[in-house]
């Protein structure tokens, strides 16, 4: 059966994920990407909120996780892709990415991006 998507882009949040102590104290810019895939026809006709995933309750889990310090991406991303299939059981498959603008690595570099994605069933 064909799944329907739900992509919410460029969730923005200053938090302080990082190795650095430094990064601890002041802080960095970072954007959050997901997808997730659900069948969502029965919402389609229904236009029922309860029938759907809500990317309003998608945004508070992203926001939460992001929120709590980590030293790497990589357990921000599983965070956010652990909670997403606990709490909303609709979802079948989902894709986070969490990029850090701006790193601190000694160069210009826009950005550095990491990408997780998990199958629920």
């Amino acid at each position: 059966m064909p799944l329907q998507k739900i992509i919410i882009e460029n969730i923005q949040i200053h938090t302080n994920h990082g190795c650095m102590d430094e990064e601890g104290l002041i802080g960095s810019e970072y954007t959050v990407d997901i997808e997730v895939h659900a069948d969502m026809l029965k919402s389609a006709q229904s236009d029922n909120l309860s029938d759907t995933v809500d990317y309003v309750h998608l945004n508070k889990i992203v926001h939460q996780e992001m929120r709590k310090r980590s030293k790497l991406l990589e357990t921000v991303a599983l965070r956010i892709l652990n909670r997403v299939g606990a709490e909303i059981p609709m979802i079948k498959f989902a894709e986070v990415k969490v990029s850090k603008l701006n790193p601190p690595m000694g160069g210009n570099v826009e950005k550095v991006s990491v990408i997780f994605n998990q199958t629920y069933h």
